[in-house]
């Protein structure tokens, strides 16, 4: 952990001498806090810090409550004193009228960079977090008996002129037989991995009356054989999901559901329908996303330059996503609501507790949890507006608000004068929007993983892992690497050289790769690079070492990342159904599909001459 502290120190000395202010009193007092408080002052206080910072760029000063835990003086903390000031008055704490923003990203990295390290939490949080996971749903249930009727009828109306078209279709589909199941890439409750699950062993009733076995889980009818030796399983006896913690924060885990594999199976195929129309749909398009976050962080960087959009974010969106919501959006198609009842599971294995019944619709885990929480988003949107306006939502008033109106999972961007109406509309609904992550007074927005102050993006960099020890740390390796290259496109050449010094000696071959800064240079191996191989990229160019004998390119000697999918044997039947689920004309891309499959359970690093460009 040290070898990391030296590098939160490189970094605060190279920001404050980019904005000109002194930091060795911050220095001397994060060491001290750091004897005292352990890595948690690292990874849980300073980003609590941060949120109060943040909290007070939109309310315009330093509140008398916030940064507890940090001496002050006048209206301002002690620590980054110097970053501050050029922020907010050091006397009253106000925002100053011209802030410098330079200084409010040096804040952000400092307190932020260790924020969301993949580390186990202590079993007390791990505690409070299955915890939380049951008080959510006891006020889940709480919230289905106490909204009021109106509210709910309004919510149907505006559900029904958002999407009643796309719920058509879905409906024409299931009636039809047009769906079509498909396996994902995680685990399943009934333990089956990668070609196993094409072998089906389990299949629901519920599933049965809308997906018959026959026509999903075999690849014919010539195969009907195959359904004499699954077993159905009736709703008091179906498999529960399995909730389990994964890491998020030091400061509390992530909590999810992993589904049976063929429930999991037919909600991907729902999943798959229902996503495409909505992106396809002309109506609906631009105000919900599922595969591309670009376009809130348009709108998020518009509301910071212009004040006129505001950032909502939502604490357990998934969670907090009732039954009866979806249940009430989906009366008036009773086909589609029948393969939706069909493919959620009703209950859940906790641990330390047993199974309980679900009220929510479906914990993260489901496939058709993003799609549906962004249309009851969606909706109660609309339904706050339609409050404010204090007139019924038409499709006309739709499409003239539809460019200033985005939900992409809990990130929800809304018009700035219509923020507190739509926070209330959802919290009416009992969900919980976050205060510390929402934002429409100030000039401070963040959407989809990236923030921006008066339209100037001040986005930071993160550590996710330990730094590695040894070149046998293949994960820590990669992370660290793709830490110093998104440093360096981050302008901190500093910080990234000082991890250069540790990564060159432990590598010997590190090349200079040409960096790619386009909005998909993260699609490719390390970040900020097309090349595979892991190397430090340089504005300044990289410099061949040899040219390929035949294809005349330059090349450099370098690590590439190597892993493999585990063995994973199929039936002649199951290998069948795999090739009938295929989507599109391309044959697969693995050729060793049938005997390998599945997450690859290691990784490892191999010397290989590659393209640094």
């Amino acid at each position: 952990m040290k070898s990391l502290i030296d590098l939160w120190m490189v970094a605060l000395e190279e920001l404050g001498s980019r904005c000109s202010a002194s930091t060795t009193q911050d220095a001397k007092s994060a060491l001290r806090r750091f004897e005292h408080e352990g890595w948690s002052f690292w990874t849980i206080t300073l980003p609590a810090f941060c949120k109060d910072f943040e909290r007070s760029l939109e309310e315009g000063s330093v509140g008398s409550g916030l940064f507890c835990g940090f001496r002050r003086k006048g209206g301002l903390p002690l620590f980054l004193r110097g970053f501050l000031c050029r922020v907010f008055d050091s006397g009253s704490g106000v925002l100053l009228e011209v802030p410098d923003v330079e200084s409010i990203y040096a804040v952000r990295q400092l307190t932020l960079m260790f924020g969301k390290m993949l580390l186990p939490c202590s079993d007390a949080r791990n505690r409070a977090a299955i915890n939380g996971y049951l008080e959510c749903e006891q006020m889940v249930k709480a919230y289905d008996t106490s909204t009021p009727e109106a509210a709910k009828e309004q919510f149907f109306r505006v559900s029904q002129l958002l999407f009643a078209d796309v719920f058509r279709k879905l409906d024409r589909d299931v009636e039809q037989g047009s769906i079509m199941g498909k396996h994902g890439p995680g685990a399943t409750a009934d333990k089956l991995y990668g070609n196993a699950k094409f072998d089906f062993s389990e299949w629901t009733e519920r599933l049965e009356e809308v997906f018959p076995f026959v026509e999903h889980g075999i690849p014919n009818s010539r195969y009907w054989y195959r359904a004499n030796r699954v077993d159905y399983l009736e709703p008091g006896s179906e498999r529960p999901v399995k909730v389990t913690l994964v890491p998020k924060t030091l400061k509390t885990p992530r909590v999810i559901a992993i589904e049976p594999t063929a429930v999991q199976y037919m909600q991907q195929g729902v999943m798959e329908k229902l996503v495409d129309y909505l992106e396809r749909d002309s109506f609906l398009s631009g105000m919900v996303g599922f595969s591309a976050q670009g376009p809130n962080q348009v709108l998020a960087q518009k509301g910071s330059s212009d004040s006129s959009l505001a950032t909502l974010d939502l604490s357990e969106a998934s969670d907090r996503v009732s039954n009866q919501h979806v249940g009430i959006m989906l009366r008036h198609f009773p086909s589609f609501l029948r393969a939706v009842d069909a493919t959620r599971s009703r209950m859940a294995d906790v641990p330390g507790v047993g199974v309980i019944p679900l009220a929510k619709f479906a914990s993260m885990g489901s496939a058709l949890t993003f799609p549906m929480e962004a249309m009851v988003f969606l909706t109660l949107i609309f339904c706050g507006i339609e409050k404010e306006l204090n007139t019924q939502m038409t499709p006309k008033l739709v499409r003239k608000l539809r460019s200033q109106v985005r939900v992409y999972g809990d990130d929800i961007i809304v018009p700035a004068e219509y923020a507190v109406t739509v926070k209330d509309s959802l919290e009416t609904f009992g969900f919980k929007v976050n205060a510390h992550k929402s934002f429409w007074n100030g000039k401070f927005r963040e959407s989809c993983g990236k923030e921006y102050y008066d339209g100037v993006d001040v986005s930071v960099v993160r550590v996710r892992r330990v730094l590695p020890a040894s070149r046998l740390d293949v994960q820590e390796i990669v992370s660290t690497v793709s830490l110093r290259n998104q440093l360096y496109l981050a302008g901190m050449w500093r910080t990234a050289s000082h991890l250069d010094r540790d990564l060159e000696p432990l590598l010997r071959h590190y090349p200079v790769l040409d960096p790619d800064t386009s909005q998909t240079a993260s699609e490719y191996g390390t970040y900020g690079t097309r090349s595979p191989l892991l190397g430090r990229v340089s504005f300044l160019g990289s410099q061949p070492q040899r040219v390929h004998p035949e294809l005349h390119i330059p090349l450099v000697k370098g690590w590439v990342v190597h892993s493999k999918p585990p063995v994973s044997p199929i039936s002649g039947e199951g290998a069948l159904l795999k090739w009938f689920l295929k989507r599109g004309d391309q044959p697969f891309a693995d050729r060793d599909h049938l005997e390998r499959q599945g997450r690859p359970q290691s990784v490892s690093i191999k010397l290989r001459w590659k393209s640094p460009h």
